[in-house]
């Protein structure tokens, strides 16, 4: 007896330090880091930083991998969003969203008057003009140290020798195998004759290996112009698009001012629309900043009940006011990222009820949670947080013929015609209707974060889930002082207006807290498998590198690299850490 009580005394005195060990350990690097949804990729960037690339060359050589590693979202044919900060906190977002072709319309998704959704999401109609190509060689030109060839040449060698396919990937593509078997050639580069590809074959793209040689070789124009131009042309005839050469040749990324803000003296830097992220990130920080979020704790019914109430208020603006600026002169976005704004609408939070969402005269369309994202910092401490997408899971499920890349199906994120709001979640307001050359409103949410030396960069997959994810990070960084793997591991909960509900991941919150939110007010939406994924990278004020995977994604992982002097040394180092084996259903890999 006397000696359990010793050993029950011992453990009740145990060091502070030991309740505090980390529940996950971000991987560590001191030369840069590339933290990806496809480790794969994330080593292709690596070795850019390893042989003396910055975070930007990196960026570039990483997302071209992932056209080739991770189909479903990597590409070439689709487009998104760059946010970078050089070592003297210069700031530029580099917007290479996909836009509307010449001949779009705002009543294109009608058919005889009313509104179809084939057409919408799943027909050639669907396409936007890509983007990806013209972005990332924008930024490179501008910011790039290392020849634009040899940055794509890692993707040429995979597409061309091929990949070993893992478990991920061969889930995913069984996946969409009946979509894909709609279009024969699409069933032909993604298949064994036919048959379902299986973990450990090899996947070999020599189509796409080509496209990538006449991209290495001619830049913009080895996509826009000639033999690529005419085959993305010639597909849409085919199939009835409305993409034609001209559209592709005029097709031009533009540079943006970065969406700038403050949450308990960090800054935080966004995208500018047609992103709605970085406005609805801000505005829910500033509506947070004034609550004591530390103090209510993680997983709180208080803390999950006012950061809920945060993104009601958000996702409503987003849905009434958001969409391109060069098609919406009058936007507020000052108004909606300011802290005097954020105060007036705390003054409508109740904590001891929910507030009751009602679609009044508008909703918004579905957007696809197939969207990927990386991070990266380099060793002068140069960081890059890009956010890219085909729009749904493989775009429109159709490669270009003797191209071999997937063609987005972005004109999904407009609204589908205008007057259109119903009780079915239709939204039929000006902002996002389509027009010629318009770019499509998107939740992408690519994220800067720095304060006394200290750097944040991530940016997250999942649709309108994306921002959410985005905030909570933060939060749990920031907040509830985890570290870079615990704060991207940790449960999380949405809320997006309409419906008006809370999505709670499974597992993520406890019964006493799910009883105190039910007793507010709020519905409840209990084991989801939650859709976002998130790519964090950190630099620590003494220099250290760290790097966060979500480890809800099957392939995704952060890679390391040393600094010159260790390489040369021979003692480099790369670290990487991969996500389960088993991704959830509708997960990217």
């Amino acid at each position: 007896m006397k000696r359990l009580l010793t050993l029950l005394v011992a453990l009740c005195t145990l060091p502070a330090a030991a309740d505090k060990a980390p529940l996950a350990v971000p991987v560590r690097a001191s030369g840069g880091i590339v933290v990806s949804a496809d480790a794969l990729a994330a080593r292709v960037g690596a070795d850019v930083l390893r042989g003396g690339g910055n975070a930007v060359d990196a960026a570039v050589a990483t997302a071209f991998a992932l056209a080739v590693t991770h189909p479903s979202a990597g590409n070439v044919g689709g487009g998104g969003f760059l946010l970078v900060r050089d070592a003297t906190g210069e700031a530029v977002a580099y917007d290479f969203r996909e836009v509307a072709p010449a001949a779009a319309t705002a009543t294109m998704f009608l058919k005889d008057g009313r509104y179809d959704a084939a057409l919408h999401h799943d027909s050639l109609l669907a396409v936007g003009v890509p983007g990806t190509v013209a972005g990332l060689h924008l930024a490179w030109s501008e910011r790039g140290t290392r020849p634009w060839k040899r940055l794509i040449e890692p993707a040429i060698a995979l597409a061309r020798n091929g990949l070993t396919v893992s478990d991920g990937l061969a889930r995913d593509l069984l996946g969409v195998r009946e979509e894909f078997a709609r279009h024969p050639p699409t069933l032909a580069q993604f298949s064994k004759d036919g048959s379902p590809l299986a973990a450990g074959d090899l996947l070999r793209q020599e189509d796409l290996a080509r496209t990538l040689d006449r991209i290495a070789s001619g830049g913009p124009d080895g996509f826009y112009r000639g033999l690529t131009a005419r085959l993305i042309a010639e597909e849409m005839k085919r199939g009835g698009g409305l993409i034609t050469e001209q559209d592709l040749a005029e097709y031009r990324p533009k540079k943006r001012v970065p969406l700038s803000g403050s949450y308990r003296g960090w800054q935080i830097l966004s995208m500018p629309p047609p992103s709605s992220g970085g406005t609805a990130l801000l505005q829910m920080l500033n509506v947070l900043e004034g609550y004591d979020v530390a103090a209510s704790g993680f997983g709180s019914a208080l803390t999950v009940h006012r950061m809920a109430e945060a993104m009601r208020r958000a996702f409503a603006d987003r849905a009434r006011l958001l969409g391109d600026p060069d098609f919406n002169d009058a936007a507020p976005w000052a108004r909606l990222t300011s802290k005097e704004y954020a105060s007036a609408l705390r003054g409508t939070i109740r904590d001891d009820r929910a507030s009751v969402s009602a679609p009044d005269s508008f909703d918004w369309p579905a957007e696809s949670a197939e969207t990927t994202h990386f991070s990266v910092i380099d060793g002068a401490g140069v960081a890059v947080a890009l956010t890219y997408t085909l729009e749904d899971g493989y775009g429109v499920k159709r490669i270009v013929p003797g191209g071999g890349f997937l063609l987005n199906n972005e004109m999904g994120d407009f609204n589908p015609g205008p007057g259109l709001t119903d009780s079915t979640g239709l939204i039929g307001t000006p902002p996002n209707l389509a027009a010629p050359g318009k770019r499509m409103l998107s939740s992408m949410t690519p994220a800067i974060a720095t304060k006394d030396g200290a750097l944040l960069v991530m940016g997250a997959a999942g649709g309108r889930t994306i921002i959410n994810t985005v905030l909570q990070v933060l939060v749990n960084l920031i907040d509830h002082g985890m570290n870079l793997q615990e704060a991207v591991d940790a449960p999380r909960v949405h809320h997006q207006w309409l419906p008006d509900r809370i999505l709670v991941e499974t597992h993520g919150l406890s019964p006493d807290s799910l009883a105190l939110l039910a007793a507010r007010g709020h519905a409840l939406e209990l084991g989801w498998a939650w859709g976002s994924r998130l790519q964090a990278a950190q630099r620590l004020p003494d220099g250290t590198l760290l790097g966060a995977a979500d480890r809800r994604g099957a392939d995704s992982g952060a890679v390391g690299a040393a600094p010159p002097r260790q390489r040369a040394a021979g003692i480099e180092r790369s670290a990487t850490s991969s996500g389960p084996s088993s991704p959830e259903p509708g997960s990217m890999r």
